[in-house]
Formats: structure tokens, sequence, C-alpha cells
């Protein structure tokens, strides 16, 4: 089954597979990374897991969401802190 979902990833649309990550989702967009870091290095998904924090996002307006441990779903807004 080829079920997707539609997410938007800082303001752009893009179909991902359902049960996707969305971590997954943004590096299928492409984006090399999710936040930076107080010295200003770009940040992304590290361990996938949940343990490193690398991959905080903002989903639908909540800050510091572990992009490795949430699903996607039709109308998910991401918001990388880049």
């Amino acid at each position: 089954m080829d079920e997707r979902v539609r997410v938007i990833i800082d303001g752009e649309s893009l179909a991902v597979p359902a049960f996707t990550t969305v971590a997954a989702a943004i590096a299928m967009r492409g984006v090399n990374g999710t936040r930076r870091s107080v010295t200003g290095e770009a940040r992304a998904a590290l361990c996938g897991m949940g343990v490193c924090h690398e991959c905080r996002v903002m989903v639908d307006g909540r800050a510091h969401v572990l992009g490795c441990q949430t699903l996607c779903r039709d109308g998910l807004s991401i918001e990388t802190m880049r």
C-alpha cells in the first residue's frame, strides 16, 4: 500500500509515505539541518531514537518536538529552527 500524507516543512508542501517520522521527512525534503546550536553550527538528527535531542523542531506551533520520535500525519506543520 502506498498511502501518503502531506506535510508542510518550512512553508513548503511535501507528500511522504504514511508513518514516516518528521526527521525522515525533513531529510527527504533535502534540508540538511533542523536547528542551529548556540555557536551557530547546523544541527540535525543524529541518534534516531530520541536520546541526543539534535532533531528538535517546531510541530504545529509546539517547540522542541523530537522529530525522530514524531510521525507525520496529513496537514502537519513542521518548522526547522535553522
